[in-house]
């Protein structure tokens, strides 16, 4: 492992590797220093039963920044996405199934409410006038507001204000909306269609430990609709090979620009030399000194674990414990002998709805009743009696993933709590039967064709990907912990504590996601400290 390099990067994951590509493109000298044995982070493809592969915990791709493909030429490393037939099937308790995307949106939408099918038009027209805007933000570095918390300060900000010139009265009032009011909120003044408003709500408690309701949702649920596949924005996708085709593809340009890659090489903490972040020390003993360090990982985790409590100033200590993380969710990887045999669309044969979204959930009620049954712990030690279980089979986009006949399901569940009593080992495979059987209601033979499983708590999203509380965002999507306050006032322009370190992980602007943009930042403002160049524009 060579010792003269110039930058170190704590952390493998995507955002980390997207980081180094740009440094390295640069002229930097630059090494990754990876803690677990595969590359990747949370975008990673592993066997979890023999002879199925799947997406471990990241599942589906629509965010990935079009920059970063192009820039870092993932097509040219072998990065192939499919898009979805469409977006999301919906079976519903009464026998129907609701469809949303492409020409099912209409005829759905005739059975529910022929009103809603023209809302819906001028609802994706008021997302597309604020998305284009904020997609451009998200690629901007967030001023650095100092000690001032208040969104308008934010918004009043010259870069801010310069780009958000495009916006009329009425998209600033929009975009005002989006990120105050909760999703439900917003949905619930749009459209009267109970399935319409959970297949379009479900992306606002992706990861998100709160109810549609929670003020500040409305944001989230923006956040997962910036995203294109193919140049067609809004569209969801697999990678072929699975997510973690996107992290080899990042890594083949990393080595192709002289990047040192090493997996395997845990860094235990953050050396600090007269105030200054001047290298690593590895959990092996090794030390490896650099003129910058940079960290891929939660800022919460990194500012607890790898720095030093005397290297930072009591404020900051304060706040970084106050640091919000937590996301609700249960990761589930499941191997089938057979595709599930829906009731409200019968037949195990391949259906374009097995190629879609499947999410049950039949409504936003349905929803809160979720997040508030496994907040409160009422009923059990911290999940919801009846959750919320998106199901994505991603073999019926790729057979590479599963044997002839048989397929792998992703499960992304919600509500769990973070922490739950009696702990998490004691509980993993109590929920993931249940999991199982909430699919087994709307899919009456998916219990008896499940071959086997890999389920992930929060604690082992945790423990395997450094996800503390299992939040998959690195920190909550809350007003308070966005853009120039990501993670804190005063680092959200991607510099850390410490003078010579700096963050590029989703704990920083526009957030969690497979994007590659907060790397890709990053790289920009340490390259303008460098004073080198080409910087990502």
């Amino acid at each position: 492992m060579r010792d003269n390099q110039d930058v170190l990067i704590i952390g493998g994951g995507h955002n980390g590797l997207v980081c180094a590509a740009y440094l390295a493109g640069a002229g930097l000298k630059v090494t990754v220093l990876e803690r677990r044995g595969v590359l990747g982070g949370a975008a990673v493809t592993e066997e979890f039963h023999p002879g199925f592969r799947n997406s471990t915990a990241s599942y589906t791709v629509s965010l990935l920044n079009p920059k970063v493909i192009a820039d870092l030429r993932l097509a040219e490393h072998g990065l192939r996405v499919v898009e979805r037939p469409y977006a999301n099937f919906l079976p519903l308790p009464d026998g129907r199934a609701f469809r949303l995307g492409g020409e099912h949106t209409a005829a759905s939408l005739q059975q529910w409410s022929p009103r809603d099918l023209e809302r819906l038009a001028d609802y994706n027209a008021m997302l597309a006038r604020v998305v284009i805007v904020l997609r451009e933000l998200m690629q901007r570095t967030p001023p650095n507001l100092g000690d001032r918390l208040s969104l308008a300060d934010w918004l009043a900000s010259y870069d801010v204000a310069k780009r958000l010139k495009r916006l009329d009265l009425r998209g600033r009032r929009d975009l005002l909306d989006l990120f105050t009011k909760s999703a439900g909120e917003l949905l619930d003044h749009w459209f009267e269609s109970e399935p319409l408003k959970a297949a379009l709500g479900w992306d606002s408690v992706v990861g998100n430990f709160a109810s549609p309701y929670t003020p500040g949702s409305a944001y989230v649920l923006l956040h997962h609709v910036f995203g294109e596949v193919n140049g067609k924005t809004g569209v969801w996708g697999h990678a072929i090979g699975g997510m973690g085709a996107i992290t080899q593809a990042i890594a083949a340009e990393c080595a192709a620009r002289g990047v040192q890659v090493h997996s395997g090489a845990a860094v235990e903490r953050v050396l600090v030399d007269n105030g200054r972040a001047v290298g690593v020390a590895l959990a092996d003993g090794r030390e490896l000194r650099a003129k910058t360090v940079v960290s891929n990982l939660n800022p919460k985790l990194l500012y607890t674990k790898l720095v030093a409590r005397e290297h930072l100033d009591d404020d900051t200590a304060q706040r970084i414990a106050r640091y919000r993380c937590g996301s609700g969710t249960f990761r589930m990887n499941v191997a089938l002998s057979e595709l599930p045999d829906f009731t409200a669309a019968p037949g195990a044969q391949l259906q374009p709805h097995h190629q879609s979204g499947i999410l049950v959930g039949p409504s936003l009620r349905y929803f809160e009743t979720a997040y508030f049954d496994a907040k409160s712990k009422a009923h059990n030690p911290g999940w919801a009696r009846a959750p919320i279980v998106e199901l994505v089979i991603s073999s019926t986009l790729d057979d590479t993933l599963a044997p002839p006949g048989q397929h792998v399901a992703s499960l992304f569940c919600q509500h769990v709590h973070p922490e739950v009593d009696g702990g998490w080992d004691a509980h993993r495979d109590t929920v993931a039967k249940l999991m199982i059987d909430t699919v087994d209601a709307c899919a009456p033979n998916f219990r008896r064709s499940v071959l086997g499983y890999r389920a992930l708590s929060p604690l082992d999203l945790e423990r395997e990907f450094g996800l503390v509380g299992g939040d998959i965002f690195h920190g909550a999507l809350g007003l308070d912990q966005m853009f120039s306050a990501r993670p804190l006032l005063g680092q959200g322009d991607y510099r850390g504590a410490l003078p010579g370190l700096y963050l590029c992980g989703s704990g920083t602007h526009p957030g969690g996601g497979v994007t590659g943009l907060p790397g890709r930042n990053a790289a920009r403002e340490i390259l303008r400290d460098l004073r080198r160049g080409p910087r990502p524009s």
